[in-house]
């Protein structure tokens, strides 16, 4: 007798949003079930990566990071260009660090330029990301946003600490708002709540729970994207059908394990980090995220091998 396996059909779905312009956007979400059960339901977007590139030189970065981009590390167009032309990035996804209060503290019409600059050299879409300073992304976002006027961007991080400055900028010129919360599905709904009443669409909002990247960070990141999901497509929550963003690549090389020299016990640094950023961002993809932000080349290389199976 034939095994026919189960299938289980959701009354929730989960918005799709598009970034960027065509004929080089990209969607995220749309799916009707839940990862690697695409025979319950209509899934029309795999998870995309985005590339991360920093707008300053990130000296401190380890040397097995850094490799990869050793020529373009000092210039964020170059390096954005790298990202696309030579490492197949879906996205790009430009970290303001240089506007940090507690590093170089540059302003917004410096990001708003270097901003603009990256996305004349770039076909493929691009994400904006702040330092998560309330007070200095409410500064520099606005102008980031004006900047990439018509680009259909995706803008953050709207926290509930600047949330109305950061989407106000983001519905004025038609862009996405990257919604960061604090790793809880309660606080993820509280402040797509605030965004909903200040007037984004909810095709415009991407949910970033926060990422952690190892021991119980990872397992508790996993846990809250398995449960926004959940909410969203079997309860049909109204206030989780966002897609999801994971913003791993820093976070995975902070951890002991990507940061730890090589040695004889622990073996090659760059095999061990490269494998655990793979590991970490696979996990996301199987938990429901929809967007990954990742940092190694062969860790993106190894991961649109596992996202081939999605």
């Amino acid at each position: 007798m034939a095994y026919t396996a189960p299938v289980e059909n959701f009354p929730g779905e989960i918005v799709e949003v598009n970034i960027g312009v065509a004929p080089n956007n990209v969607k995220i979400g749309g799916e009707k079930t839940f990862p690697l059960l695409g025979f319950e339901g209509d899934v029309p977007n795999k998870p995309k990566i985005a590339m991360e590139v920093f707008d300053n030189n990130p000296e401190d970065w380890e040397a097995a990071a850094k490799a990869p981009f050793a020529d373009v590390l000092a210039d964020p167009v170059a390096w954005a260009q790298k990202c696309e032309q030579e490492y197949g990035a879906e996205l790009i996804c430009l970290q303001l660090q240089s506007t940090d209060p507690h590093g170089e503290n540059k302003g917004g019409d410096e990001a708003a330029e270097t901003v603009k600059k990256v996305l004349e050299a770039i076909k493929i879409p691009l994400i904006v990301l702040g330092t998560d300073n309330a007070e200095k992304d409410s500064e520099v976002l606005p102008k980031v946003a004006a900047a990439a006027a018509g680009k259909n961007i995706a803008l953050g991080p709207a926290t509930e600490d600047n949330y109305k400055t950061v989407a106000a900028a983001a519905m004025g010129f038609s862009h996405n708002v990257v919604s960061l919360s604090p790793c809880d599905v309660n606080l993820a709904k509280q402040l797509n709540i605030l965004l909903l009443q200040l007037g984004v669409v909810e095709e415009r909002i991407i949910i970033d729970p926060s990422t952690g990247a190892l021991g119980y960070g990872l397992d508790y990141t996993y846990t809250i994207i398995e449960r926004l999901k959940l909410a969203a497509l079997q309860q049909g929550d109204e206030m989780t059908k966002m897609p999801i963003i994971g913003n791993l690549g820093m976070e995975v090389w902070k951890t002991k394990e990507a940061k730890t020299e090589s040695n004889d016990d622990w073996g090659d640094q760059e095999t061990r980090a490269v494998s655990w950023e793979i590991l970490t961002a696979t996990a996301l993809a199987t938990a429901g995220a929809d967007l990954l932000v990742m940092r190694h080349p062969k860790a993106v290389a190894g991961v649109k091998k596992v996202l081939a199976g999605f």
